[in-house]
């Protein structure tokens, strides 16, 4: 598939464009049929109510959207009645903004439903305590608002009637996506001139991605009624496949090669080349995947990539015919092992393919044997007891609330000042809302995002306005400028700001013709006073750096690589393990590092003076990140512990002991004794058995077997024995640092 076309067809498939036109839609129709008749002036709060209701329509299941809209019908049509009531009293509007910014600031404790209820709420209440917007009787104005926002009720109710499985064949589909970028950038250390470093801190980036999207996927599918109780053939399939895409990702998230060593051994002979095409090639089927699932199509090959696993194979038992001798013998395990994973992986692929377009019979059969309920993030319960408990200094939500309410009341105070005639002051107040997040870095990155979007879609906007006043240009271009700012704005803010601001100067000329130089004064001047509230309040009023959550974060990495790494030993042991305890112990440790990760990159945009212990906790990020990656490539083998010659008992107690001890350093207890660095550990016979070995390829010709499928019993010992050396060495490093750490404190 042509990489260009690829990047349309997953755009034009995916669940953001699906929901950006569907509220683009919502909002344009009804405004199309009040134009014909004339009324569009006198009853544009009904589109304006659409937009704002289906602005806070995030993903989830059915229920718990359909409950937020509902919430949000009432609340946003509440505060629209108070605005215009008190429009005309600006101490009284300001004092209810301060009660209403911390009440639908605070509701975000509740979850990301909530706050995004709560932010549109005090959108809405910006907008009409202003009084230039609304004109007539109140009466008048608060029921075509009301009517406004429950059309865009009745849509989503249509919609969701209509394809009650669309929005989770999209976003499983989107895993897959994420999945093939995720293997493209694993191929890249095959390559003869990667870059190490700079390869690995994208590949942490994309963890993070698909962690957030994974937890997104889990609570859309597990908390689904029509996927999880009934046994229709799409629901049991797309159930599979988001499965599948878990475990999947597992087995592209072990890092148990080291990947210098390989180029060392094998640049020479061009086949680690041969492998990082393969897995491009595996990727483009991955991404192939992702938008069939998205379009709702059956999944079908992209390319001949049997025919090329039996190449690269080929390849690799010519080289070894050749060039394999106890010199070289350890090279070629790793390298055979390689090999082996990547054919699981390519099974896999082929599995998904037989599941979409052939086997239905597989979906039927499917009964998971999970609880689901417990792989679904949890949401804060609605009862009061939360929000008291969350007024606090100590509250991460209070303090976002105290600094939403300082911006606020500055922006409006600063909107009443008559020297500046500011025509459109509410928008001070919007972008406030617009822009400022609980994190400071992640408030100063959308601050600078907002400026680029609207200075960017001011100047196009100017110019589209002058060249053309054709109604029906203006029309589609607003029409696709809705379309393409709802699809970006959660993944491309500043281009969803672009558009945003050209389809807001195009509306606001249809409503008020030939104003387009107000317009642009007015736009620009009112980005920019509140982007200075919101960078001075973000920085000098309650700041929440992002330092101060790296202990607890750190705690709960560490906490959970140590529980699952101790569940996979037990397997190793022939243990048996509860599947469904193993799979969550494997979530948690795959989200506690993924959220340690992302706190980190966000803490590298704080100021310099707040970036505390940096360097440690960038190690710590490092081995922990390599902690879960050896866990993953030893969870490939824990199966029925038939590996009795590790000694894997002595293995586990060895880590635990550096563990133990880390987490003895991270919560502030005594470590004396807990570990010892100087103990001879026990001799394994894997080392005898490699000898052997050798010794047989040095007295005997070897023997060209070559058999895809075998993997050798000692090759598999070898690479076990080596990750638990890794995993030993890491956690040691690990144990140093939270020393170094510790001594900060």
């Amino acid at each position: 598939m042509n990489p260009y076309g690829q990047e349309i067809k997953k755009f034009i498939s995916s669940q953001y464009l699906y929901a950006g036109t569907r509220i683009a839609l919502s909002i344009v129709l009804p405004s199309i049929l009040l134009a014909y008749f004339g009324l569009l002036k006198e009853y544009f709060l009904f589109p304006l109510a659409t937009s704002f209701v289906g602005l806070t329509d995030q993903v989830g299941p059915f229920i718990r959207r359909r409950n937020a809209l509902l919430l949000a019908v009432l609340s946003l049509t509440f505060v629209a009645w108070i605005g215009m009531l008190l429009a005309p009293y600006p101490v009284a509007a300001l004092l209810t903004l301060i009660v209403f910014g911390l009440f639908f600031s605070m509701i975000g404790v509740y979850g990301q439903r909530l706050m995004a209820v709560g932010g549109l709420t005090l959108v809405v209440y910006s907008i009409f305590i202003d009084g230039h917007l609304t004109q007539g009787p109140v009466a008048k104005n608060i029921l075509v608002y009301a009517l406004g926002s429950l059309w865009y009720l009745l849509v989503f109710l249509v919609f969701s009637k209509l394809q009650p499985y669309k929005l989770a064949s999209q976003m499983i589909g989107e895993n897959y996506l994420e999945l093939g970028e995720y293997l493209k950038l694993k191929a890249e250390f095959y390559e003869l001139s990667v870059d190490y470093e700079s390869t690995y801190s994208l590949v942490i980036a994309k963890q993070i991605n698909i962690k957030n999207l994974q937890q997104d996927t889990r609570e859309v599918v597990f908390k689904t009624r029509t996927l999880v109780s009934e046994s229709t053939t799409t629901s049991r399939l797309l159930m599979l496949l988001f499965l599948n895409s878990i475990d999947l990702y597992e087995k592209l998230f072990t890092s148990d090669q080291n990947y210098r060593k390989l180029h060392s051994a094998f640049d020479k002979h061009h086949i680690l080349e041969e492998i990082s095409s393969y897995l491009q090639l595996l990727s483009t089927e991955l991404i192939g995947i992702g938008i069939s699932l998205q379009a709702s199509a059956k999944p079908r090959p992209q390319k001949d990539y049997k025919e090329a696993h039996r190449k690269l194979y080929h390849t690799f038992f010519e080289l070894r015919k050749n060039h394999l001798s106890a010199q070289t013998l350890e090279d070629f395990m790793a390298l055979r092992l390689v090999l082996s994973r990547i054919s699981s992986v390519t099974e896999d692929i082929s599995t998904i393919y037989k599941i979409g377009t052939q086997d239905i019979r597989m979906a039927k059969s499917l009964s998971s044997g999970l609880d689901l309920n417990l792989f679904v993030p949890k949401e804060e319960k609605l009862s009061t007891k939360v929000f008291r408990d969350n007024l606090s200094l100590k509250s991460y939500h209070f303090r976002h609330a105290v600094r939403i309410v300082t911006a606020l009341s500055i922006g409006y105070l600063l909107s009443l000042v008559p020297y500046y005639s500011i025509g459109h002051s509410y928008w001070i107040l919007i972008t406030i809302l617009a822009i400022m997040r609980p994190a400071y870095s992640t408030t100063k990155h959308r601050n600078l995002l907002r400026l680029y979007g609207t200075l960017g879609g001011a100047v196009v906007a100017y110019w589209i306005l002058k060249s053309t006043s054709h109604p029906t240009v203006l029309l589609s271009i607003l029409l696709g400028s809705m379309i393409f700012c709802f699809t970006l704005l959660k993944g491309k803010y500043a281009w969803a700001v672009f558009f945003m601001t050209i389809y807001i100067f195009i509306g606001f000329n249809f409503l008020n013709p030939g104003n387009i130089n107000a317009l642009f004064r007015d736009r620009l001047i009112d980005t920019a006073i509140a982007g200075v509230i919101v960078y001075a309040v973000s920085y000098f009023v309650l700041p929440v750096w992002e330092h101060s959550q790296n202990p607890l974060l750190m705690r709960k990495s560490l906490q959970a690589n140590t529980d699952y790494l101790m569940l996979v030993c037990k397997r190793l042991q022939g243990e048996n393990i509860d599947n469904q305890n193993y799979k969550l112990a494997r979530k948690e440790a795959v989200i506690a590092l993924a959220n340690l990760s992302d706190n980190f990159q966000r803490m590298l945009s704080d100021p310099k003076n707040q970036q505390r212990r940096l360097e440690i906790v960038h190690q710590f990020v490092n081995t922990s990140h390599l902690v879960t990656a050896y866990s993953a490539s030893l969870a490939q083998y824990a199966s029925d512990g038939k590996y009795p010659e590790l000694s894997v008992a002595n293995w586990q107690k060895k880590i635990l002991s550096q563990l133990e001890t880390s987490k003895a350093l991270l919560e502030n207890r005594p470590t004396t004794s807990m570990h010892n660095d100087t103990d001879n550990f026990i001799s394994s016979a894997v080392e005898e058995l490699l000898e052997e070995r050798k010794e047989q390829l040095t007295e005997e010709k070897f023997l060209d077997h070559r058999d895809p499928t075998l993997v050798p019993r000692l090759t598999e010992l070898k690479n076990i024995y080596d990750i638990m050396e890794l995993l030993l060495d890491v956690v040691r490093e690990q144990r140093k640092v939270l020393e170094t750490f510790h001594k900060e404190i």
